[in-house]
């Protein structure tokens, strides 16, 4: 595996992982006034800016589930496919 490929698929994964993380703190409601909790609040949205709102659900954990985790999941999948193709 290329050099370039490497980074591409830790960047990709490191993102989908900071959503993940984001999407468990949210729904055991964490309090994002702690500085570590807002960090992740602010990378996953800006890492989830173009998957938020795309769905409606009226279930507003199912609502932070799909905006974040359908981001996380084309990052790893985008990511690792990229990735593996450097080789």
């Amino acid at each position: 595996m290329s050099a370039f490929a490497r980074v591409i698929r830790i960047a990709a994964n490191l993102a989908a992982l900071v959503l993940v993380v984001w999407i468990v703190l949210a729904l055991a409601k964490a309090n994002t006034g702690n500085g570590l909790v807002g960090g992740f609040r602010e990378a996953a949205d800006w890492l989830a800016t173009w998957s938020r709102g795309m769905f409606d659900v009226h279930n507003p954990q199912g609502q932070i589930i799909l905006d974040f985790g359908l981001a996380a999941l084309v990052y790893a999948l985008v990511g690792n496919i990229i990735g593996s193709r450097g080789k």
